[in-house]
């Protein structure tokens, strides 16, 4: 499911988040933040009755209408207010990294503590050990074809876009990136070609997602990649919409795509799921087992099942084989919350795919909220957003849910979100291997805290108020003003001397804030992206690429089917060079693929406009092709996309549609036209009416149209057939 879930009830839509979780701003002026540092220049160390050495650090506490972070013997001698603006005034982080680190040990145990009376405070302590393995943030390109626009941006745009994502201590600095095996189906806002479109076809170089995952491990060697399937190629379910048919052929499907994955591009990939969202079959797991060991890839670890909690969790332990092949179980927007079932497994606990929410500020409120919660409430160590980047056309199911948007390749502008900031305020300061403390949990009157260490004498506190606060019936409104937003902002370190390793920080709602001892948090920038620009109105493509380096045209996104660049080898003229609609079988489907094949190019507000292809039916007797103005629907709605469609048949026939389905006639008839052949139609539409040449004759003229009134222009097949289409052009009245 790809809907707002960020609520705690796991249900869908932004408007159950209670309350707009707006700024995320590090703090409003006039809080008092500075300490004294302690005479040792050890961080806050203190002698705990032994020879175990003890750091103690902030205490959590109510009072009034604000929480504050609570500490003993502090004094301000400067406000909040004067902090932001003499924030590259001395900076005590290095100071306090190196104290923690004197100590001279391969680990410094962690006591924060404060007062224990009822009510007074909260506590953070590691003296009954630590909690669980730190696992790791991150996010999924696909489910689909959610990253299909920024393959197609100029440098040095592109790769501003990528630092914003990997490139660590920048941006948000991902530590997971989770990408779809390409399956040829129709996965959210599009389709991602497979590796193996057919039984005995092999090819690691199509779709974009090889890219990134390069992209990603050049900013970050250390980052985690995982693979999942959201749909598989026909030919897997002989005959049936179901990939379990063969359990050893659907498993040499995906171990050979790990295994492309470095043979082609040197990838590792770390973790392999089962189905996104859809049924698992548990003889199957186990045979991917067998066949990833087999291959000598014990090192790739299983997820499953991508999906709810149950019933994986329950089936693990009545099956211990079962239990022992799955490494990790992941849930899909859990709504900060797992089950018993799941906790008794001794699993990792990941939140697999989450967020899924417009990456405004309530969005971002949303995603702080979840990144701490899902270990307080549910012990999740990892949590990976749905999805990387906003980067498919507005107007698709679940437009800009992304950590950041970049959807115009061809004017070079894109958007850093709040998101990206608020997942730097943990990316940036923990890394997988980290240690949550047990001592972590819920703000009495809003909010969560959670507390991290490496073991080696380095801690991060991350603080969010983004719930909403109950009973308090006070009458106020504050979102995201610009007079009050900051956004990842550093502020003055706290200097912990003589003050016996306390401090006060007040807080209130809609805040994030980290503590840290690092020193390495940046808040990366380039210099600002070109300014936002419609679609071009007047657009070509001849598709005359020798060697492209994508498989895909550019801005072409494929809602059902795929289309690739194609040579005709025999072919030297013209058309040697042309996109070819390369699917001959429906797919196992995720979603509700369409019967016919097509891919949508432009702006959504178009809608006067001239449409001329050139076409080249492959299938005799029931091929058929079209090109279409005014497409309304993509995603997983294409099967009930309206506009008005220009269809061509080897049969000899022509027709005129409302609708992709061909449910709504508009006009038919007879017409010379047979296979393998190429053909030009020609697409007029202007207000009610609309008209079509072929080869450059008038062939139906002013057809009265009735709906829709704007949309895409786009380009298909009857069925899933070949096809081919070449010198692609499109005029607009912007």
């Amino acid at each position: 499911m790809r809907s707002a879930k960020c609520a705690e009830s796991g249900r869908e839509a932004t408007e159950n988040l209670r309350k707009p979780a707006g700024a995320t701003r590090e703090s409003s002026p006039g809080f008092p933040l500075k300490l004294r540092r302690p005479h040792d220049r050890n961080l806050a160390r203190i002698q705990d009755g032994g020879t175990g050495v003890r750091s103690r650090l902030a205490l959590l506490h109510h009072g009034g209408d604000r929480t504050r972070l609570l500490g003993c013997q502090c004094h301000v001698t400067h406000t909040m207010a004067e902090s932001l603006f003499q924030a590259s005034r001395q900076r005590q982080g290095k100071v306090m990294t190196a104290a923690a680190g004197s100590a001279g040990r391969a680990a410094v145990p962690l006591l924060l503590c404060a007062l224990l009376a009822p009510g007074g405070g909260y506590v953070l302590d590691d003296s009954d050990g630590l909690g669980l393995e730190f696992d790791g943030v991150g996010a999924v390109s696909g489910g689909g074809a959610t990253s299909r626009l920024l393959v197609n941006y100029p440098e040095p745009y592109r790769s501003e876009i990528l630092d914003y994502l990997f490139k660590p201590n920048f941006g948000a600095s991902l530590h997971i990136l989770k990408v779809e095996i390409g399956g040829d189906g129709q996965t959210t806002d599009g389709t991602e070609p497979s590796h193996m479109h057919y039984e005995l076809d092999e090819n690691y170089f199509r779709g974009y997602e090889w890219w990134l995952m390069k992209e990603a491990k050049k900013r970050n060697p250390d980052i985690i990649l995982i693979g999942l399937p959201w749909s598989f190629p026909g030919w897997l379910g002989k005959g049936f919409n179901w990939p379990y048919v063969n359990l050893h052929l659907t498993a040499y499907y995906v171990v050979s795509w790990i295994m492309g994955a470095k043979h082609y591009h040197d990838l590792d990939i770390d973790y392999i799921g089962i189905w996104n969202e859809r049924s698992f079959d548990i003889s199957y797991i186990k045979v991917l087992r067998k066949m990833l060991n087999y291959q000598g890839l014990q090192h790739v670890k299983i997820i499953a099942s991508d999906n709810l909690w149950e019933p994986i969790s329950a089936a693990m332990l009545l099956d211990t084989e079962l239990l022992k092949v799955i490494d990790v179980i992941g849930a899909h927007y859990p709504g900060t919350h797992s089950v018993k079932e799941a906790k008794l497994t001794g699993k990792k606990l990941w939140s697999s795919e989450d967020f899924s929410t417009p990456n405004d500020d309530v969005g971002a409120g949303c995603w702080a909220r979840i990144l701490n919660q899902n270990y307080v409430n549910g012990y999740m160590t990892s949590t990976i957003a749905w999805n990387l980047v906003a980067s498919y056309y507005d107007n698709l199911p679940y437009e800009r849910c992304g950590l950041m948007t970049a959807q115009e390749p061809w004017s070079g502008h894109y958007i850093v979100e709040s998101p990206i900031w608020v997942s730097a305020h943990t990316t940036q300061f923990t890394q997988p291997g980290w240690y949550y403390l047990k001592t972590v949990g819920h703000l009495e009157k809003g909010g969560s805290y959670v507390a991290l260490t490496d073991g080696l004498g380095n801690l991060t506190i991350i603080v969010e108020t983004m719930s909403e606060i109950p009973e308090l019936q006070v009458w106020y409104t504050k979102l995201g003003k610009s007079s009050e937003r900051y956004l990842f902002k550093q502020l003055d370190s706290l200097w912990l001397r003589d003050s016996d390793g306390k401090f006060t920080l007040e807080l209130q709602e809609d805040e994030l804030f980290t503590l840290t001892t690092l020193t390495t948090g940046r808040k990366g920038s380039y210099p600002l992206p070109p300014k936002s620009q419609p679609f071009p109105c007047t657009y070509t493509d001849d598709f005359d690429d020798d060697y492209p380096y994508f498989s895909e045209a550019p801005n072409f996104a494929d809602q059902t089917g795929v289309f690739e660049y194609y040579t005709n080898i025999e072919d030297s003229g013209e058309h040697r060079f042309t996109l070819r609609q390369v699917l001959n079988q429906r797919p196992i489907t995720w979603a509700a693929d369409a019967s016919n094949t097509i891919s949508i190019i432009g702006d959504y507000k178009w809608s006067n406009m001239t449409i001329r292809c050139d076409v080249y039916i492959e299938t005799p007797e029931v091929g058929g092709v079209f090109i279409a103005g005014r497409v309304n629907k993509g995603g997983t709605l294409i099967r009930s996309a309206q506009g008005i469609f220009f269809w061509i048949f080897a049969n000899g026939s022509y027709r005129v549609t409302g609708d992709l389905a061909g449910w709504i006639v508009y006009a038919a008839g007879r017409v010379r036209i047979m296979e393998k052949t190429w053909y030009t139609l020609t697409l007029t539409i202007k207000g009610h009416l609309s008209s079509g040449m072929l080869d450059g004759k008038s062939l139906w003229n002013n057809t009265h149209v009735l709906f829709p009134k704007n949309g895409w222009a786009a380009i298909g097949t009857h069925s899933f057939e070949f096809a081919q289409f070449d010198n692609f052009h499109v005029e607009a009245a912007c």
